[in-house]
């Protein structure tokens, strides 16, 4: 019997151009060991498939953990990620070196602990891809917002003015355009000759930086279509964006750092992963006292938390019921605004994942609480225009033109006839 048939579980220690595996049997021992190259991508799925089919595999949430889990579940493995941070804790609080070989061992004896308390949700191709073009978009702005600043310098270093409150807009680049042309030397009345406002060199960045400039914009107008493809196809994109505030950037980048909403229980479970809900390191405190240590989470989506409050800056604008909760918060604006608007963040992850689990968009109406008297009467008029949508279609199947003709040819809410017996020959009909 080959060793490797009475593997129950696995680590995965993966780095760059190999990785390290260790595998361990029903009683916890260690009865495997080996060395992953990389290169050969054949030769690592042979490798792989040597393993029993079905087997955990437990591998850190590290750079490269997408691709190797794709080739582990192409192999008919189960891969799970485990939290570096609470791996590295566990490591450190069991005193136990770093290496190679241990992080594989150690990842490898994760899958018996009694709780998976490490465990992190492993995203799936399409939304990695999601993240993916996210990520690609946003490098292209921060390149941009780069060339934009080095294109400030540039003017600042050679003392050039301007007064355009955008200069990147159509006449602030015609501005720029005109500067990176040497006008002729031409003298004033007194025969001095004028300098044109940048030197050679000048006019030779400026107009590396606008060719830049022209490139990086047509990259960003073409993602940032792709992703408005990607929130329209997606019925939960759409409703993430009926919120105020979310545009379609914003849509996206929920979408994509959330994945499916129906993995979070509840709005708490929520807004701890988008880095929103409050947490309280206070020990001691005198009662009465001011909170101390009050902060939000630090183990989390942080493009998520981005997303939400630059949404809740938006909403502040737009929504009655948002901008009541910053002025409560910020006694009007005039107090602690930047935690005036994580309140109102968390308030719209509550509300859009609220949204997306019930399936409806969107309103400043709130919709009334189950049981009450006010979703009693919604049900009874949904019902009354549902009876009546029934009655208009009977009547035009029917041919009639009234309900007393109606009720002549057919039972009332069955659509069908007063009388559906048929009498047949030589039968006699029992009466009671």
């Amino acid at each position: 019997m080959r060793i490797e048939s009475t593997i129950t579980q696995v680590g995965l220690d993966n780095h760059k151009n190999f990785s390290r595996i260790t595998g361990r049997d029903c009683t916890r021992k260690i009865v495997f060991r080996q060395r992953l190259e990389h290169k050969d991508r054949a030769a690592l799925r042979e490798d792989l498939r040597r393993l029993p089919p079905g087997t955990p595999v437990v591998l850190e949430g590290t750079f490269g953990w997408g691709w190797m889990s794709d080739e582990l579940k192409a192999c008919e493995l189960e891969p799970h990620l485990a939290s570096s941070r609470k791996t590295a804790a566990w490591r450190k609080a069991r005193g136990m070196a770093k290496n190679n070989k241990l992080d594989a061992d150690l990842l490898s004896e994760l899958w018996s602990e009694p709780e998976r308390w490490w465990e992190v949700w492993l995203a799936p191709p399409e939304v990695r891809d999601q993240r993916e073009w996210l990520r690609y978009r946003m490098s292209l702005v921060r390149m941009q917002t780069s060339i934009k600043n080095r294109v400030h310098a540039t003017l600042h270093r050679h003392g050039v003015l301007h007064e355009f409150s955008d200069l990147f807009g159509k006449k602030g680049l015609v501005f720029l355009k005109g500067l990176c042309q040497a006008p002729p030397r031409t003298g004033d009345d007194e025969g001095q000759a004028i300098e044109p406002p940048l030197s050679a060199s000048g006019r030779g960045t400026l107009t590396g930086y606008l060719k830049l400039l022209a490139q990086v914009r047509q990259q960003v107008a073409a993602v940032t279509r792709m992703i408005r493809k990607i929130v329209t196809s997606s019925e939960e994109g759409e409703r993430w964006r009926t919120l105020p505030g979310v545009s379609w950037v914003l849509a996206h980048t929920i979408l994509a750092e959330t994945g499916p909403s129906l993995r979070f229980a509840n709005h708490r479970k929520f807004a701890a992963y988008a880095l929103l809900a409050p947490r309280d390191d206070e020990s001691g405190d005198e009662e009465g006292e001011a909170p101390t240590g009050r902060h939000v989470g630090h183990m989390g989506r942080l493009t998520l938390k981005w997303a939400f409050i630059e949404a809740a800056r938006g909403a502040v604008r737009k929504s009655e019921h948002f901008r009541s909760i910053f002025d409560r918060r910020t006694n009007g604006g005039k107090h602690d605004r930047g935690r005036g608007y994580i309140a109102v963040a968390h308030e719209l992850s509550r509300v859009g994942l609220s949204c997306c689990h019930y399936e409806r968009d969107y309103s400043e109406q709130r919709p009334p609480r189950p049981g009450s008297q006010a979703a009693r009467e919604a049900q009874w008029a949904e019902k009354r225009e549902a009876d009546q949508r029934r009655l208009i279609k009977e009547k035009e199947i029917a041919g009639v033109s009234n309900e007393s003709e109606l009720r002549r040819v057919s039972r009332p809410g069955m659509g069908g006839p007063e009388d559906p017996m048929v009498a047949v020959a030589g039968s006699k009909r029992r009466r009671t």
